[in-house]
């Protein structure tokens, strides 16, 4: 049984910076793209970061490249999520995904991921 289980998401100020991790079990993680997508309250669910299951490419959504930085531990089965100059409009609950072996081409894509975690919730205050 495959478990993503997000944690370090929390209420910061705009400025700050919050670190999130994703702690995977149940299946073999170094075969697996991971991703962090984001949803704010009644919008849809939109791509943030992923990063490849070897860790040597990552890909960022314009709206955080600069500011976010994702990487991972194989041999902790997870990966983690910095996140730094945070503003308000970053405000959502944050999901964690793992997609076997993706193309390169749909790493941003939501239906290329298997698995999914239940979500943390990031606030910042302006």
């Amino acid at each position: 049984q495959v478990q993503l289980v997000e944690s370090g998401g929390g209420l910061v100020q705009a400025g700050g910076s919050l670190r999130l991790s994703c702690a995977a079990s149940g299946l073999t993680f170094s075969s697996y793209a991971m991703g962090w997508f984001r949803q704010a309250p009644g919008e849809g669910r939109e791509f943030v970061v992923a990063i490849s299951w070897s860790g040597g490419i990552a890909y960022y959504a314009d709206s955080v490249k600069g500011r976010f930085t994702i990487s991972r531990d194989n041999a902790k089965n997870t990966v983690y999520l910095q996140m730094n100059s945070l503003k308000p409009e970053d405000t959502a609950v944050y999901y964690c995904a793992a997609a076997y072996k993706p193309s390169r081409g749909s790493y941003r894509i939501i239906r290329t991921y298997d698995y999914w975690g239940q979500g943390t919730q990031v606030t910042v205050s302006s």
